[in-house]
């Protein structure tokens, strides 16, 4: 059998540009999953203030942080899509491993179409979600499904629905933190939010966030003061799932702690968010507080362990 993976992330903007910017941001913002409010309510705030201005104020920060490759979610991907083919490949695997991205390109459609056109025998798609949420890995799906629908001949496929407490990824974090966290510093693991009502109303990924902590958390050995688990991200009025990050870093000096590291375990790819808003925003926030050092934990990206993990989901999933 010869056997197609899709890995899947969020997406990109094509270029540092505040019309790039703009056309992925209207394309993300604009899906439901992500924001539900009604179309004829959300819409013209989207376009009418959040797109112009919330473009041009983000493309310096892209362009800080942009690479040959393209920006840094990008320029991972690609290197875990070749370390996870050749990892495959060397296991004996028939494979072809392709890049999806929700919004924005390379997309989900046309992972597909390559992976059709290559004639594979199946395709499993790998939603890059540790943590499941109806923001990102449902919105992979329906992205997926959309793309199965321009497609006369379907192959069989399976998807990978989430791996907040698999083995190999918890071994994979617990080494990523192993080898930088200082013994005096305090371990904080950020999550992307999500709106609270969203988990109200169905959502279970707080609980997932939660296995992957405290898997990491037994496997370090860590007691209960020596780290935390906290959501950041938020954007509009609504509440979401609390604590916020930057607030806990806003108090954190006060409460003693002096020395953090952070850890973002739901992102396998280190993007603007982490490499910016975490590594840089929070930072500066924690230290103008009174903190004396603050460090950013990167993603797995293609680290080896990483790249066993993703491979041997594909493997059992086969199997």
């Amino acid at each position: 059998m010869k056997i197609g993976v899709i890995l899947a992330n969020l997406g990109t903007p094509c270029a540092p540009t505040s019309s790039a910017i703009s056309s992925y941001l209207n394309e993300f913002l604009s899906d439901k999953r992500v924001v539900d409010l009604p179309r004829w309510k959300w819409l013209p705030i989207l376009k009418g203030i959040i797109l112009p201005l919330r473009s041009r104020r983000i493309a310096k920060n892209y362009q800080a942080i942009w690479t040959e490759q393209g920006s840094p979610l990008l320029a991972y991907s690609l290197e875990q899509q070749k370390a996870l083919q050749h990892y495959l490949s060397a296991q004996g695997i028939d494979v072809q491993v392709e890049i999806g991205m929700t919004y924005g390109e390379p997309s989900i459609e046309s992972a597909v179409k390559k992976l059709t056109l290559s004639k594979v025998d199946k395709i499993i798609f790998l939603p890059l979600y540790p943590q499941y949420s109806s923001t990102t890995t449902a919105a992979a799906i329906d992205a997926f499904a959309r793309a199965l629908t321009q497609q006369r001949e379907i192959v069989p496929f399976s998807l990978i629905h989430s791996y907040a407490d698999n083995e190999n990824y918890i071994n994979a974090l617990a080494e990523s933190i192993k080898a930088r966290l200082k013994n005096d510093e305090f371990l904080l693991f950020s999550y992307h939010g999500i709106p609270l009502r969203y988990e109200q109303e169905g959502d279970f990924y707080r609980e997932h966030c939660r296995q992957t902590t405290l898997a990491v958390v037994d496997k370090l050995g860590l007691m209960e003061t020596q780290w935390a688990m906290t959501f950041q991200s938020r954007f509009g009025r609504e509440e979401w799932l609390q604590p916020y990050t930057d607030e806990f870093l806003a108090h954190a000096p006060s409460q003693g702690i002096e020395k953090i590291a952070v850890i973002c375990p739901g992102f396998a790819a280190d993007c603007l968010e982490t490499l910016e808003e975490v590594a840089e925003t929070n930072r500066h926030l924690f230290l103008a507080q009174g903190g004396q050092s603050y460090q950013y934990i990167l993603a797995l990206n293609a680290d080896k362990k990483h790249i066993e993990c993703l491979g041997q989901l594909v493997l059992n999933n086969l199997h």
